[in-house]
């Protein structure tokens, strides 16, 4: 599968910690200290307003690729969509956006699924495409999008003076925002092509790092938290799968550290990003290899986070040059990510 093109879209205009700080009552030097994150974006403002949904940014996103690729809505075979935090459970915000988009007679699929779930869209969309007969012109091609919303999740009022540390921090590590990306069987003049796409379970038994809950009718007034962060034993444990997964992907293709021109590792904060990458110098002897991370300006966009990165990506590629992803999901802890090679 080769990648053809990427783009994102956030809502809003950026959020500093300065302004973040001053509405929860927090320290701006305390979020930059502890998370690493500078700015973010919500799709609703600091006094709860609906600003906008996870379909429009998508929709965005999705418009913008598809120019980028030299490609229109007819020349889809499917569209994927992965996220956290879906507008509605139905219809799919997946199914949504490809009506928005016109993309008639297609399959529309979504997955559940947190930080790992962009790796988990573009390994369905490699198994569909090889389903799909080739065109005359090239192709097929596919649209995998990822995104979330999680402000909306977020109670802005809240006694932030009285809250765990388990539960604030999801008010000022994350962002929201939604990215596409074209793939196709072919490769196309500045495509990558994708090798060793997977993910998988990686610490059975381990407790969940992260819990966001779903509210029903029957149960909207729950004691729980919307979202919960043991971010403790995410310190701990991403840099470790971060580091396996790299090793592994190196290992299968057969490449050496010293090949490698770029490193897209897991993007949690500002801080923990620029730790994984030094712990992964360190360990893999990657230490030519460029760091590509949005974190710190975007805030953690969840499934938007690797579509930030291949937007970064693609423009600074050459043929022959080779770049690592490495993703990690804390709440049931999957690891996820793929190698690409530009054509």
């Amino acid at each position: 599968m080769h990648l053809l093109a990427a783009a994102t879209a956030l809502p809003g205009p950026a959020i500093g910690n300065d302004a973040l700080a001053g509405r929860l009552g927090l320290s701006a030097e305390w979020v930059e200290m502890f998370i690493g994150t500078r700015t973010r974006h919500f799709a609703v403002d600091l006094a709860g307003g609906v600003g906008c949904l996870l379909a429009d940014l998508c929709e965005q996103a999705a418009v913008r690729a598809l120019e980028r690729a030299g490609r229109t809505v007819p020349d889809l075979s499917f569209v994927v969509l992965a996220t956290a935090t879906p507008d509605s459970l139905m219809p799919t915000t997946a199914a949504v956006v490809a009506d928005r988009l016109g993309a008639a007679g297609i399959p529309a699929y979504q997955l559940q699924s947190g930080c790992s779930g962009a790796v988990q869209a573009f390994t369905l969309a490699e198994a569909l495409l090889a389903q799909e007969p080739a065109g005359s012109g090239g192709g097929p091609y596919g649209l995998v999008l990822g995104g979330d919303v999680c402000a909306k999740h977020l109670d802005l009022e809240q006694d932030f003076r009285r809250m765990p540390p388990a539960q604030l921090v999801n008010y000022v590590i994350f962002g929201d925002g939604a990215g596409a990306a074209v793939v196709s069987s072919a490769p196309a003049p500045g495509s990558a092509a994708f090798h060793g796409l997977g993910n998988r379970l990686a610490l059975p038994g381990q407790p969940p790092g992260q819990h966001v809950e779903w509210y029903g009718a029957a149960d909207r007034d729950s004691a729980l938290p919307p979202v919960s962060e043991d971010y403790k034993a995410v310190e701990c444990l991403v840099p470790e799968l971060a580091q396996r997964v790299c090793a592994d992907l190196l290992d299968t293709l057969g490449w050496s550290a010293a090949e490698l021109g770029y490193l897209l590792p897991p993007q949690l904060g500002g801080l923990m990003t620029r730790r994984i990458t030094a712990a992964l110098r360190e360990r893999l002897g990657v230490e030519k290899a460029v760091e590509i991370s949005c974190v710190a300006d975007t805030g953690n966009t969840g499934n938007a986070l690797v579509m930030s990165q291949l937007e970064q990506l693609l423009p600074l590629l050459t043929p022959g040059t080779r770049a690592l992803c490495a993703c990690v999901e804390s709440s049931r802890w999957i690891s996820a990510g793929f190698a690409l090679e530009a054509s």
